[in-house]
Order: C-alpha cells, then structure tokens, then sequence
C-alpha cells in the first residue's frame, strides 16, 4: 500500500530528534534577569505617541494552536519502515551500473530529500567519477552523452568538486555555428539546470550554454507535444532552475513528479514519502520549541512595533537547512533571526539617535552592567540579546571546544552564522 504523505502535522517521536533538544546544562553562564518591565509611564507615553509605527499585523499563527499539532503519519512503525527502505536503496547504490544510472539515481536521491541518508556512498561515486574522467568532454556525438555529462557536472559542482566548464566546449562550438540540432529536451533541460551552478568566470556558461537552453525549452513548451511529463518538468524548470529553489518544497514538489514517470522505482517513491512526513515531524518540534522561546521572551507583548513572525523566521531556516540532524542549528538560527529583526525594528522604527547610539554602544561593550542606562523598552531586547548569545557560546564551547561568542556579536550576516553552525555540528574545520 502506497504511504500517505502529509505536509503539516506531528507526533512527537523521541528517536527522530535525537539531541536536537537544547537543554539547559545544570551549570550554563548566569542569566541576567531584567526585574521589571512595566509598561510606559505618562511621561513616556506621550512621547511614544510621537514614533513612527511598522503598522506591521498580528501573527496569523497562534501559539496554542503549533503546540497542538500532531502527526500520526510519522510513528515508530514508520521509521522502521523508512530504516528497512534505506538498506534496500542502499543495495541499489553499491549494485555495479552505468554512470549515467548512477548519476541519474544520486538525482533522484537528491530531489526526493533522501540524498542525506546516503552522503558517504554518493560522495564515493562522485569522488571516483572526479577522479577518472578529469578531462571528460562532449565529444559532441551521442545525445544521451550530453545529459550524463551535464548531470555529472551539476552534481559535482553541487558536492564541492572543481569542474571546468571547458568540458561543454563541444556543444558551444555547435551552439555559435548553428550546427545543434537535438529532439532530446531532456539533455537540453540537464544542459540548463548545470549552467546555473556558473561561476563569475564561467562566461561560456551563463553567456552561451543557458541563453540557449532557455529558448529550447521555451519553444519545447509553447509547441505541440504529447509527454506531458516532460513538459511538466520543462515549464518547471523555467519557473526555477532547481540550483535557486528551496530544497523542501522541491522534495514535495518533486515526490508528486516522481510519482508519475513510467520508470518509477517503488522503493525511492516510499522511502521519499515515508522519510518526508518523519523529517517534518522534526521540523515541527524546532518550530513548537522556537514559538514557546517567543512567547517567553514577551517581546511581542512589550515591544509591540516590533514583528512578530516567529513562523516565517523558522520557515527560513529550513530553507537553508532541513537535514533533521540540525535541528539545533535550525533553532538557534531561528532565534538569532528574531533577535536581528526585532532590533532592526528598534533601529528603523521606534528608536530615537541618542537611543540607538546608546544601545550600539552597549552592544560594543556588551556591558550588561549598564542596563539601567538604556530607555526600558530596550532593556529586555539587550537582556535577551546578552543572555541568547553566551547561552549559545556557552554550549558550543562545552560540546565542540570553540568560542564562537565573539563571532556571534559581531556577525551581520545570517546565512554566514547558519554555515558556520552547521560546521560546528558536523565537526568541520573552522577557519
């Protein structure tokens, strides 16, 4: 029987998270406690009635509601099934096929959201391919050859491997000489798809290679055909090429897709649906987890000019990072994210210069010893800022050894802070 899939609900299962909770360690740094937040004095409102307002809406999503959700999609009996899937695909990986099989399947593995399972096998096929066809080329004579070489050189762009884009020189020549002629979208959507994985010095790619791609495709789908699965996956691909897309909802996009080729493999399509209602239930923990550190934090109540899109800042961190392992990271870079949007509104909006340079100078200093210096409604946004950002130096130096606190103050960029936890958690080298 086919397994349902389901976007938006969760069960609470322990083993599918794992150590992504952060628990308070029973001897962490020593949070500061902001006494007394009360809202303005007389004096104070009549000024507060003179700043500017975001005019921004309530959140449409109600905390009560995210910790009620359940998902009976993802039980233990699921994840033993998915365990039981994942040897079986594994088998089909180390099975002796041709290269553009195994690229092709290293795809699939890929856009289905299940590639993270399997990240030791696909990098041994990827580092082999590296390492025995350096100089592979288009030879310019057999089509299905274009789409493995285009496959081959996106996937191994993606995983970090030095690729020139020499290897198309082939097709270019063609391509300027009007000499190409293909029926065969698919290596011209795989030829498309690999262009946008240029560099800045790639001009062949994003000046010959995808100009031309995109008029194919689009002739390909403004003219007659009968395989709607190809067109299908034509007009998807102009919309985006899947190099910008966000990962998850592409999975969810692409399970739908999958599902209906003609050589469809049973085993992918479940484990994809099985694993994809497991992950989420992941997601959903972080996002109860990260709603209920909102709620607690009473910025939304005490600073109401401030945006209150704990929702939305959650569902941006997934779109960097959906692999359940990082739930931690996920959470931390949902709070940071917060932190950073309410001080923005701080500074946008509300604060007045002598109030922001004050507070910019307590961030320098950081200095929470100055406290009674700030206006209160800044109080607790420092307190908050202060307590977070050595709670989660704290726990990084006590799991990985590393002082990450001075990073952390003096980062201005988000995505920068998400790899760079991400290295933390997976071990990597930090330089």
């Amino acid at each position: 029987m086919a397994t349902t899939l389901r976007m938006g609900s969760a069960l609470i299962y322990q083993n599918s998270l794992g150590h992504n909770f952060r628990l308070p360690h029973p001897h962490g740094p020593h949070r500061f406690v902001c006494k007394s937040m009360t809202k303005t004095t007389p004096d104070a409102t009549s000024v507060d009635l003179r700043r500017r307002s975001g005019n921004y809406q309530p959140s449409p999503w109600d905390h009560c509601y995210l910790l009620s959700i359940k998902n009976k999609y993802a039980s233990e009996k699921e994840v033993i099934a998915r365990d039981m899937l994942k040897k079986k695909v594994k088998k089909m990986l180390d099975v002796t096929k041709s290269h553009l099989e195994q690229l092709e399947l290293i795809d699939d593995l890929q856009k289905l959201g299940v590639s993270y399972h399997f990240e030791l096998e696909i990098n041994d096929i990827l580092t082999n391919f590296h390492h025995e066809n350096g100089n592979y080329t288009w030879k310019g004579d057999k089509e299905e050859d274009l789409h493995a070489t285009a496959l081959k050189f996106r996937l191994l762009r993606q995983h970090g491997f030095d690729v020139s884009e020499n290897i198309f020189d082939a097709i270019i020549d063609k391509i300027e000489s009007n000499r190409f002629k293909s029926n065969n979208i698919s290596s011209i959507i795989s030829l498309y798809e690999a262009s946008y994985l240029s560099t800045i010095a790639d001009t062949k790619l994003h000046k010959v290679i995808r100009p031309f791609a995109t008029q194919q495709i689009r002739k390909y789908v403004d003219g007659e055909t009968y395989n709607m699965e190809i067109r299908e996956k034509a007009i998807h691909a102009l919309e985006m090429p899947y190099h910008w897309r966000m990962r998850r909802l592409e999975t969810r996009w692409y399970i739908d897709a999958y599902e209906k080729k003609h050589d469809m493999n049973l085993f992918l399509i479940e484990l994809a649906k099985v694993d994809f209602n497991i992950v989420q239930t992941t997601h959903q923990e972080d996002l109860k987890y990260v709603s209920s550190w909102w709620k607690d934090t009473c910025l939304a109540n005490e600073l109401p000019f401030v945006r209150d899109r704990i929702v939305e800042n959650y569902f941006w961190t997934v779109g960097l990072i959906y692999e359940p392992q990082y739930g931690y990271i996920r959470r931390i870079m949902t709070i940071v994210n917060a932190l950073v949007t309410t001080i923005d509104d701080i500074y946008d909006i509300y604060g007045t210069l002598e109030e922001l340079e004050l507070f910019t100078s307590m961030v320098e200093k950081w200095d929470v010893n100055r406290l009674d210096e700030l206006p209160e409604y800044m109080r607790l946004c420092f307190l908050l800022l202060y307590n977070e950002i050595n709670g989660i130096g704290y726990d990084i130096l006590i799991y990985k050894n590393i002082d990450v606190t001075p990073f952390l103050k003096k980062s201005s960029s988000l995505k920068q802070v998400g790899r760079f936890m991400q290295n933390i958690s997976s071990g990597s080298k930090v330089v």
